[in-house]
């Protein structure tokens, strides 16, 4: 099992925060790894895995002729392609997908671009807009053979505004796909799909099955509870305040994986109605907070001042015992993709590392 998960003072967790607020950055990644994020990954995808039959030029194994494919799509429409060679990717854990599956892209949204965490393998990729406001033209100029666009929000605290656009694709003819990636086993039936269209199982068993096996492996490690289950809450925080996360969440979900009770769940209504007297009174043992937004730094000011200005915040067991962390978002924001099973590992850490 790897474990490459760093934290800004090495092997240890870095305590923040101000007053009575403590904080840790858990899972970041140095610069190195970053370049090895979702897309980065790509470059080793693209040489492949062992597999019998025959070989590329370069030696890496052919892809399989797999004539037209035919899957339902994430919005429940049946899609039919057969070897896209000009496909353009609507959101950057997309294209990361897609280059991980041995496909090549000829566009992709601003956000492939722009993120640490994507490394683009293909040549002379265009951008198209921002995920969440995308421009027809640009990805009409490209002349593509297949789009693939989210039905979702992204994760990343904005509104996609992608299936707005199903209509003027469907009446341009041009194979489209939407799919909804929050947790692993999404990401995992995604990838299926695209490496059935590229005909490269050898890359859905190398970026896939052996991310998914190295993820069974750490919650197989689990220890039985000797008492109840550690509990949790998961907190976004924004430039303008601050929501929890259920278990249905891509944090939630590893959380729940990983044997930890989500104290969101029973107490739904706080997912509209965010207070940290709520906190205060469910007091879990830990809590995991995401930085989300363009702007981190006003993310974790905003928490910060709302807790500095109540006293009961440092009584917390999670406050005080100093499991009030703060999550790496290249591998709790942005999908890891084939480094998924670095994010359980993190976490799996400070649950049970000690």
């Amino acid at each position: 099992m790897r474990n490459r998960c760093i934290s800004v003072a090495g092997a240890t967790l870095l305590l923040a925060g101000t007053l009575a607020l403590a904080g840790c950055t858990l899972g970041q990644s140095s610069p190195n790894d970053l370049a090895q994020d979702e897309g980065g990954a790509t470059e080793a995808a693209q040489s492949g895995g062992s597999m019998e039959g025959a070989v590329s030029e370069g030696g890496a194994p052919a892809a399989t002729p797999a004539g037209p494919v035919t899957f339902t799509d994430d919005s429940g429409a049946e899609v039919t392609v057969e070897d896209p060679r000009r496909v353009v990717a609507c959101m950057g854990s997309f294209a990361s997908i897609w280059e991980l599956a041995g496909g090549t892209l000829v566009g992709a949204s601003d956000d492939a671009f722009t993120l640490s965490d994507y490394d683009l393998a293909s040549q002379d990729v265009q951008k198209v807009g921002d995920f969440s406001s995308l421009n027809l033209e640009a990805i009409l100029a490209l002349e593509p053979d297949f789009v693939i666009m989210t039905s979702g929000t992204g994760g990343r605290g904005g509104d996609s505004s992608q299936t707005e656009l199903k209509e003027a694709l469907a009446a341009s003819g041009i194979p489209t796909a939407y799919f909804q990636v929050t947790t692993f086993d999404d990401y995992l039936r995604m990838l299926r799909i695209c490496c059935d269209i590229t005909g490269r199982d050898d890359l859905y068993q190398q970026n896939g099955q052996a991310t998914a096996d190295r993820i069974q492996a750490i919650v197989n490690n689990v220890p039985a509870p000797a008492g109840d289950a550690p509990t949790a809450l998961v907190l976004t925080t924004y430039s303008g305040g601050t929501r929890v996360q259920a278990s249905s969440t891509m944090t939630g979900a590893m959380l729940a994986d990983l044997g930890v009770h989500n104290l969101v769940d029973d107490s739904p209504s706080m997912l509209k109605d965010f207070s940290l007297e709520s906190v205060i009174e469910l007091n879990p043992d830990y809590i995991f907070v995401i930085p989300m937004g363009n702007d981190e730094e006003a993310a974790r000011k905003a928490l910060e001042d709302q807790t500095a200005d109540n006293p009961a915040w440092a009584t917390l067991d999670a406050v005080r015992n100093g499991n009030h962390l703060v999550l790496d978002p290249h591998l709790f924001q942005y999908k890891p993709n084939n480094r998924w099973d670095e994010s359980y590992q993190a976490l799996y850490d400070v649950l049970y590392g000690n």
